[in-house]
């Protein structure tokens, strides 16, 4: 899989997480992938206050990264 097709993965993953977040008053956004291995993403409006963010981080995120990009191996949130 090139840089391309990774990125356009990731933005499906987030496209199918992004509901939940925006029902809860939040929202995602992909900043970086680094190495084609790591992914950077920034939670945003409600859920970057909200203390079930990590979470939703490892549970709903990752996991849904991973999903669609199984070469992922870690995502971590940036404020």
């Amino acid at each position: 899989m090139n840089t391309e097709e990774l990125t356009l993965n990731i933005e499906k993953a987030l496209d199918e997480i992004r509901p939940f977040l925006n029902s809860d008053g939040g929202d995602i956004k992909l900043v970086s992938i680094e190495d084609e291995k790591h992914v950077k993403v920034r939670l945003e409006g409600a859920c970057t206050g909200c203390s079930l963010s990590m979470s939703t981080m490892k549970a709903g995120v990752e996991t849904t990264i991973k999903k669609y990009a199984p070469q992922i191996e870690t995502v971590v949130n940036i404020a």
